[in-house]
């Protein structure tokens, strides 16, 4: 099966036109282009086309000639680019009706769970947030799912050799995670992102996630062919990597997005409860409210137990809170000696150093501060400091989140 990607941008390309924000302006700095998001499958079938769809296949090399059956997902409006018909339309009653007095076309409505058989290829319709996807079975397999929500897809079936995934930066990595866990993705499985737009921030926005998430963004006019050797992603968040920001920075959100395609992932979170704390509670269950609901929370202040125990992916949330409690543990504010708190990060240091699953911690930065104005803060500052800067020397990957923004401080060097 061979793919070509005629656009990968959202329902109006990206940049927008006539669109002033900073991401739109930066990518015409960047000269950074996409059209809305397209496909010719084996060059008979024509997926969300454009008026461009001709154009943009001519410069791949191809043209729409064999071209008999078109399939709508009504990821944007329709265009039939092919010159001659009749050409069969499948989709959504709705968005046939735009089509309803052109003679080239011959519509055949079609709902989620129907299948039908093109040729050498069979078409499964799927729901995708608001529209529908396709799932085209060939000489391999190919989902096509630019929808905003993510597909809708029944359990284990085997994986995709190909998805072409929609989505926002908080919708893609979970649906991803999703797919992996209900088996239709796969360690073989190439998944690249379409419907790329300015609602994904800055065009380098991205750059971070998708290789910690498995998933690749290709330029307008890349060919997959199944089966071809490729330089690919890496398979998903690998070692250790330590998410450090000021307060609302963002340091949690991005540390959660991270392992956001993961299957599952077991949440430590080390701040405790607070009954008796109604702000602290409220900020505890926006976190959870965040979080995949198949991701396990543990309340727990012994991670180097957790680190040493860990047979999946691992947050840890978070490396501040987590001295607090050693500190609390051991008396030090009431004057207590510091060397067993000393001893804790030890331990902590050896189980980071050991771990084989994938861990993401969450830590203050607490260098750009003034001089806290009490021994007690000045003393936790300069433990948690020691702290972040042995935790990053043991660690591929350290980011420092700046108002929502992740700046890569050490990035995973390339197998």
């Amino acid at each position: 099966m061979e793919v070509l990607l005629l656009g990968t941008g959202g329902p109006r390309g990206w940049p927008e036109p006539g669109c002033a924000c900073a991401s739109c302006a930066s990518a015409v700095t960047r000269r950074v282009s996409r059209a809305p998001s397209a496909a010719l499958v084996d060059d008979v079938l024509l997926v969300d086309p454009t008026p461009e769809a001709a154009r943009q296949a001519a410069g791949a090399g191809r043209d729409l000639s064999r071209v008999r059956t078109v399939l709508l997902s009504g990821a944007h409006p329709p265009a039939l680019p092919v010159a001659e018909g009749p050409v069969e339309v499948l989709g959504s009653e709705t968005a046939l009706a735009a089509w309803a007095a052109d003679d080239r076309v011959r519509p055949l409505p079609v709902v989620v769970g129907d299948v039908v058989r093109r040729g050498e290829h069979v078409l499964r319709v799927v729901a995708d947030g608001d529209g529908i996807g396709w799932d085209v079975r060939g000489s391999g397999r190919l989902l096509w799912a630019p929808g905003v929500g993510g597909p809708t897809l029944p359990e284990q079936a085997g994986p995709y050799d190909v998805v072409a995934l929609g989505g926002g930066p908080s919708v893609a990595g979970r649906t991803v995670g999703e797919l992996r866990r209900s088996g239709w993705v796969g360690d073989g499985t190439d998944v690249v992102l379409v419907g790329l737009g300015h609602d994904h921030g800055h065009p380098d926005a991205l750059a971070d996630l998708l290789p910690a998430w498995g998933v690749r963004a290709v330029p307008d006019g890349t060919v997959i062919r199944i089966g071809d050797d490729r330089d690919g992603p890496q398979p998903g968040l690998q070692g250790r990597v330590l998410v450090l920001g000021g307060v609302r920075s963002g340091k949690s959100a991005l540390a959660e997005q991270l392992l956001a395609a993961q299957p599952s992932v077991t949440y430590v979170a080390t701040g405790g409860t607070r009954e008796d704390d109604p702000e602290w509670r409220d900020r505890v269950a926006a976190h959870v409210t965040r979080r995949p609901a198949q991701w396990r929370t543990v309340e727990s202040t012994d991670v180097a137990g957790c680190l040493r125990a860990a047979e999946g992916p691992l947050l840890i949330d978070c490396l501040g809170t987590w001295l607090t409690a050693r500190l609390d543990r051991h008396g030090v504010w009431d004057g207590a000696p510091v060397e067993p708190v000393e001893a804790d990060v030890a331990e902590l240091l050896l189980a980071w150093r050991a771990v084989t699953v994938p861990v993401v911690a969450v830590s203050n930065e607490v260098g750009s501060g003034v001089v806290p104005a009490t021994a007690s803060g000045r003393l936790f500052r300069d433990l948690l400091g020691r702290l972040n800067a042995a935790v990053a020397a043991e660690s591929e990957t350290v980011l420092l989140a700046v108002a929502g923004i992740p700046v890569p401080l050490r990035l995973r060097a390339s197998p």
